[in-house]
């Protein structure tokens, strides 16, 4: 987390060894005994050329000079090392050294960890039909895209009739299906499930037809006798476990974000993640896809939560898959999301819980308050991150404000979510890569809204940072969650 105070001149940038191109994916810093940072450079697209900050009430800017250019730099939340000259170098040499001894004298075998490109271990017949409830893809994505919530948890189920979310009728519904669906989902089986007031139709009903998926165990009714649909949860989920809140670039208290995880790799922190259920974590596509393929190996990743100091950690849940969006797109960010799959199941606890997915088109508005928190330093161009969990408090931003030339000039895409605060102070920071930005319901539940991306710089004007758009890739997520599932 980083706070930056805009009475004071802006942090200065670190240097770096040559002068373009300058966009750049939120680098992480490695927490631990030493530099495991493996060698390689992070990708980038260039920036348009800087447009003077207009604000209501102009703090003051710094041009930011990055080797001799005027172009702001777009960096993601991981931290990038650089010193000038014969310094940076011989560090260079240092951490390559450092590096290769660690990767390979640290690195763990697994037989069963693997990284998975679902898109090219999927195909489907010619004769496919979406939402019919049989299965004519692998890997089942015709029917990974047929069950969502809306508000208030209410089920939502697609069939093939007319390929429309309704809701679930409570007619004929029982815990069979509540536990059907949400295994389907990916979940080990559902939380709860109740029954409100429903004033939709059409409705979906159950049928005595027989399914593995709840879309082929239904049919399109345009009544609904019992006059109610049906609620459900998956998990338990959303809910802090401590009695007072701590406001304002703070470090947090343990159990107030019990999603919060910490994801080391070869040993040391490198970013974030948001628990979500028993056994998968969501995190940030660039923090896997470096330019060395063991950045992507699941062996070399081990998943922290329950803690929030970095110096407390406990024994760690290790990783068994790594589900790379396979949109992401590494020049600009966009569809920056992954989902990890744990070996072992975690035991709720009031330390160790997950966050509630976002309902199907629940958008947060702007001017929402939302907290993001995690690892990162609490400073630009600090060299260490935070060995305890940090937090703040940011509003969620517009797209046409994000987007406007003043301020990211076009490159926020309907899969980003920007939040902060445009007079500068409140941002996340580089290390908090693949972290939550969480906002709370009217049902005082918190939601995963974001994914911490990437920003420029960190905490300053008109730079808010921006964050993977969870409702946008909601479908991806229950498909991949699924799909991992065959």
């Amino acid at each position: 987390m980083a706070v930056y105070y805009p009475e004071s001149a802006p942090p200065p940038y670190e240097n770096v060894m040559h002068p373009g191109p300058q966009f750049q994916a939120n680098e992480e810093i490695a927490h631990g005994g030493g530099w495991h940072m493996p060698p390689y450079q992070p990708y980038y697209i260039q920036p348009q050329p800087a447009i003077p900050v207009v604000v209501s009430s102009p703090p003051p800017q710094t041009q930011v000079t990055v080797c001799s250019t005027t172009n702001v730099r777009y960096v993601n939340r991981r931290r990038y090392f650089g010193i000038a000259g014969i310094v940076i170098l011989c560090l260079i040499l240092l951490a390559i050294a450092i590096w290769l001894g660690v990767h390979y004298g640290y690195l763990r075998t697994s037989g069963t960890s693997t990284v998975f490109d679902i898109k090219a271990q999927n195909t489907c017949t010619n004769n496919t039909i979406m939402c019919d409830g049989h299965q004519d893809c692998t890997l089942g994505s015709d029917e990974g895209v047929c069950v969502t919530f809306g508000l208030n948890s209410t089920l939502m189920v697609r069939t093939s009739q007319d390929e429309i979310f309704h809701p679930m009728c409570s007619q004929g519904w029982g815990q069979n299906y509540a536990d059907q669906t949400c295994a389907q989902l990916g979940f080990q089986k559902s939380y709860q499930y109740t029954l409100v007031p429903n004033q939709v139709s059409p409705t979906v009903s159950i049928t005595n037809q027989a399914s593995q998926f709840i879309q082929g165990e239904v049919t399109v009714s345009s009544s609904c006798p019992s006059g109610k649909a049906v609620s459900l949860m998956c998990t338990n989920c959303g809910q802090q476990y401590i009695g007072t809140r701590i406001v304002g670039g703070t470090q947090a208290e343990l159990g107030q974000w019990p999603w919060q995880v910490s994801l080391h790799y070869l040993g040391s922190h490198m970013c974030g993640g948001s628990l979500i259920a028993p056994n998968f974590v969501v995190s940030a596509a660039h923090c896997f896809k470096w330019k060395t393929p063991d950045s992507s190996n699941p062996s070399n990743w081990e998943v922290y939560g329950g803690m929030i100091s970095q110096d407390q950690l406990p024994s760690p849940y290790l990783v068994s898959g790594i589900f790379i969006n396979e949109n992401y797109n590494s020049n600009n960010n966009d569809y920056d999301i992954t989902l990890l799959k744990l070996t072992q199941q975690v035991t709720f606890s009031n330390t160790f819980a997950p966050v509630c997915l976002p309902a199907f088109n629940q958008w947060f508005a702007p001017g929402t308050t939302c907290y993001t928190s995690g690892y990162g330093v609490t400073s630009q161009g600090s060299a260490t991150v935070s060995t305890n969990l940090m937090m703040v408090n940011v509003g969620i931003i517009s797209t046409s404000v994000c987007n406007s030339g003043s301020v990211y000039g076009g490159l926020i895409t309907n899969n980003m979510i920007c939040a902060g605060v445009l007079s500068g102070g409140k941002d996340s920071c580089q290390g908090d890569s693949g972290g939550p930005l969480v906002c709370q319901g009217s049902n005082q539940l918190w939601y995963l809204a974001g994914v911490t991306s990437w920003g420029a710089g960190c905490a300053k004007p008109n730079s808010p940072g921006v964050y993977s758009n969870v409702t946008a890739l909601l479908p991806w997520v229950y498909t991949t969650m699924q799909e991992s599932m065959s």
